[in-house]
């Protein structure tokens, strides 16, 4: 069992999906199984309850997880992840949300276990997220309830980065390496350069 408080997942999947000709970035299969698929077999065995923030195809979700939840943006516009994060609260019980990038590629074993240790180490932060390769993550994170405030601050003044509200979260960061560059896919140009980086990585690692 984890050594950890209960802790839900959120699957932020709320944008629009335009530089992918609008398809459902957690239908897609990136690689070796559907996204939605691949999250799930990664978390749910060390998480209370996993949530989608969308604003479509709920009811594909639970035909394909029939104990996925759904939830939409508080606020309609498509705002961005920290809109996403905001409107968690409203559905989740428990005091911590795992957050988690709809088109993300490489999920490291043992993140979570490693944030929430992040966590226990700094009583004074907020928020922990990861960085890949010296690129920083910020929607891969994980938050505490007390967090709360701080999104509702910067959404209020129309202060939709989630950098700059991590600032105020005093974040700490867990740091991976992955040969791979492309850690998550916002283009059809980005998803064709990251199948090239997997079969020469594929093909480097068999000899």
């Amino acid at each position: 069992m984890p050594q950890y408080p209960n802790t839900d997942l959120v699957i932020l999947a709320g944008g629009q999906a335009r530089r992918m000709q609008g398809k459902n970035k957690l239908l897609q299969q990136f690689d070796h199984e559907m996204q939605l698929l691949k999250i799930y077999h990664q978390f749910y065995d060390e998480v209370a309850k996993i949530w989608v923030n969308s604003h479509q195809d709920c009811r594909v979700y639970q035909e394909i997880i029939a104990e996925i939840a759904c939830f939409s943006d508080d606020q309609a516009g498509f705002l961005g992840p920290l809109m996403g994060m905001k409107s968690a609260w409203a559905h989740v019980i428990t005091d911590y949300i795992l957050f988690i990038p709809c088109d993300i590629t490489f999920i490291p074993k043992d993140v979570l276990s490693k944030m929430h240790q992040a966590l226990l180490d700094a009583e004074n932060s907020q928020a922990v997220f990861i960085s890949i390769n010296e690129q920083n993550l910020y929607p891969f994170c994980l938050l505490k309830r007390d967090s709360l405030a701080t999104l509702g601050k910067h959404l209020a003044n129309q202060q939709l980065s989630i950098r700059k509200c991590f600032d105020d979260l005093t974040p700490q960061v867990v740091k991976y390496e992955n040969p791979i560059s492309f850690h998550s896919i916002n283009s059809e140009q980005e998803l064709r350069q990251y199948h090239e980086e997997l079969c020469i990585f594929s093909r480097s690692d068999s000899i």
